[in-house]
């Protein structure tokens, strides 16, 4: 099992970038892929960005990609999204989500353990 605590959320302007952290307990985080999503006020769920296990494979949610980019340090239990060129449609609560799962994951279902999530608020 792994717990999972995410930071780095806050409030920027449009154009503008922050770098969201997650860090895990345990000394298994380099066998789970782990995942970026996040949920709008009266939206699902929605998947941002995977890493596999070895940090080699990031894989972007079209509406992300070229502005955000997902990285870990296996040694440091740490994953991380940066995220530049903010939108305010990019406004969320982010959640780290760690899977036992193989291949590409981006499904919400597929993800066995969660952070409590953190909040990015984008401003026009």
């Amino acid at each position: 099992q792994v717990q999972l605590v995410e930071s780095g959320g806050g409030l920027v302007q449009a154009g503008g970038s922050l770098r969201l952290s997650c860090a895990a307990s345990g000394r298994t985080f380099s066998t789970y892929r782990m995942g970026w999503f996040r949920q709008a006020p009266g939206k699902e769920r929605e998947f941002v960005a995977t890493i596999s296990r070895s940090g080699n494979t990031p894989y972007y949610a079209d509406s992300v990609k070229g502005r955000f980019t997902i990285s870990r340090d296996n040694a440091k239990n740490t994953v991380a999204l940066q995220m530049n060129s903010l939108k305010p449609e990019d406004t969320a609560v982010y959640y780290c989500a760690a899977t036992v799962s193989w291949g590409q994951r981006v499904g919400v279902g597929e993800y066995n353990y969660w952070g409590q999530g953190t909040q990015v608020t984008v401003s026009s």
